[in-house]
């Protein structure tokens, strides 16, 4: 069935997000598409002088409670209000009472990451919006502006014209385990602020059926919900190590799967929407596929792993440097190659005219290429 959002526009098959809870006329509704789940979805400055509350998270002896995560990290939650106008058909005036305009609402969550104002929440929140209101927990209220957003990360930042707020600091996602306890920050179905446990269930996850192109999400089991978007996945420290953006469900509640953009992209991202409004992303110009054993044996390749490179963009950065259609990517600057979605996630984090270092296998050899990447015109 076809997905609705809370401003009444018919989706494509795509991840019904978390945040858009309905206020008004409409409601928000998750199930199946053709038969499968559906997924309901700058610089060093960002730690700007500010009261880090996470200093004080972690709670000594026997960890019998989370109160102590919960008292540093919630006051840097706060909740994003939307509202923006829709025209009504004249066939529904007599029930709107005479008018031909509408005001839809949605709401989700965000994170302070700057004491000065800034606010890391999800691109689909805000997405529409023309007015946006943030309310902190302890009851104030501010009307806030959009600093920039990223559609194809899932990711915006507001700004509140407030100073010597509490933050949520940034963590290792990179650093973090799978097994590694965490806790979810948000306003669920608008019952107000709410905290729940669980752990990482999985890292560099891919749904494949939302709107962000690039997606290495971390996977938890600990309870998010509709408008839970934009809130804080915080580690046992207090600190930031990802922003809830989706769950898989069959019902459009939470059983247990749900994702959340890991604090190490979130972070980079934030920093350029604050600097200049606008994600700049490099490309390597190759098309690349998983290394699986049938094509490892196909290419005489003794391990399969890493990725191949199924095709080279003529004169690009890629072909440029001599990379070929068969090489084996093993690993870039250092880090290994995982599959085809990590290469474009790492690729597309490093700035435009950076030079990177590709160990790749060719003919049953290794070596090095280095690559200077241009950047990415969407």
């Amino acid at each position: 069935m076809t997905d609705v959002t809370a401003t009444g526009t018919l989706l494509r098959r795509r991840a019904p997000r978390l945040a858009a809870l309905a206020l008004a006329a409409t409601t928000l509704v998750a199930g199946y598409a053709g038969g499968r789940a559906t997924v309901s979805a700058g610089t060093g400055a960002m730690t700007a002088a500010a009261p880090v509350v996470a200093d004080r998270a972690r709670v000594p002896g026997p960890l019998t409670s989370y109160s102590g995560v919960v008292d540093a990290v919630a006051p840097a939650v706060v909740t994003v209000r939307t509202e923006h106008d829709v025209e009504v058909s004249p066939a529904m005036w007599p029930m709107m009472g005479g008018r031909g305009v509408q005001r839809q609402r949605g709401l989700g969550s965000g994170v302070i990451v700057r004491a000065d104002g800034f606010i890391l929440t999800n691109n689909h929140v805000i997405d529409g919006a023309e007015r946006i209101r943030v309310d902190a927990s302890d009851g104030r209220s501010w009307p806030a502006r959009l600093v920039g957003a990223d559609p194809a990360s899932d990711l915006a930042v507001l700004r509140v014209d407030e100073r010597d707020l509490p933050v949520v600091p940034y963590g290792d996602s990179a650093r973090t385990k799978v097994g590694d306890v965490v806790l979810a920050f948000g306003n669920p179905l608008g019952v107000g602020q709410t905290v729940t446990m669980g752990i990482v269930s999985a890292k560099g996850r891919a749904t494949g059926v939302g709107d962000g192109s690039y997606e290495d999400f971390l996977q938890t089991d600990a309870a998010i919900n509709q408008g839970n978007s934009g809130g804080a996945l915080v580690d046992l420290d207090g600190r930031l190590v990802g922003i809830n953006a989706q769950i898989l469900s069959t019902s459009g509640g939470n059983i247990g799967l749900g994702f959340a953009i890991p604090s190490e992209m979130a972070r980079a991202v934030a920093d350029q929407l604050i600097t200049s409004g606008v994600v700049r992303r490099s490309k390597l110009g190759i098309v690349v596929q998983p290394m699986t054993p049938e094509l490892a044996d196909t290419l005489g390749v003794a391990e399969a792993r890493g990725a191949v490179v199924a095709e080279v963009e003529p004169g690009g950065p890629a072909a440029r440097a001599g990379l070929r259609q068969g090489d084996q990517l093993i690993a870039i600057d250092g880090r290994p190659v995982i599959d085809a979605n990590q290469v474009r996630n790492q690729i597309a984090g490093t700035r435009p005219g950076t030079g990177v270092a590709i160990e790749i296998r060719r003919n049953g050899r290794s070596e090095t290429v280095s690559v200077t990447l241009a950047e990415r015109q969407d």
